[in-house]
């Protein structure tokens, strides 16, 4: 089995940058699984979410009863994520950036229109990573076809090895 740069990156990450990679895989799971309060237990208490349509939510209560409201009141595309990168701002607080294409339900490919750039910015307390800013951003690419379709390609790939 050959290592991959991927594979290589994850061996020589400290287990810090680890752990926020796991938070966001965490949320994008908790999002496919429809956990509205295992989205919300991953933020600290104050967090904060800007949603792709531009609400904002602060608070766990908050958090929690806006995704159990959108799960309730839908079923929402799955996700797929790519992790570009992990920048510690201090030994307590990270920024990550990642990209994400979202699979509408009963589909098997991404909807372009709905890829996203998310951010996250995470604040260690005891030990603990948790989320204090989660951002979702359209991908839209205004009159720049070539970047949507590059950024789809690539997420395709990912959800091609997340399906394997």
């Amino acid at each position: 089995m050959e290592t991959t740069a991927k594979d290589l990156k994850l061996i020589l990450a400290s287990p810090d940058d680890q752990a926020v990679r796991t938070l966001y895989a965490d949320v994008l799971t908790q999002w496919n699984e429809r956990n509205a309060s295992g989205i919300a237990r991953l933020f600290d208490r104050d967090g904060h979410v800007v949603g792709f349509d531009g609400s904002q939510l602060e608070g766990h209560r908050a958090i929690e009863s806006e995704m159990a409201r959108i799960f309730a009141d839908h079923q929402p595309p799955q996700y797929v994520g790519i992790v570009r990168e992990v920048r510690f701002l201090s030994e307590t607080v990270a920024l990550l950036r990642a990209v994400a294409g979202m699979v509408p339900p009963g589909q098997t490919d991404l909807n372009p229109a709905v890829n996203a750039i998310q951010t996250l910015i995470a604040v260690k307390q005891d030990s603990t990573w948790q989320i204090t800013l989660y951002q979702n951003t359209p991908a839209a690419f205004h009159g720049r076809p070539d970047a949507v379709t590059a950024l789809t390609d690539e997420l395709r790939q990912q959800l091609k090895l997340n399906s394997d």
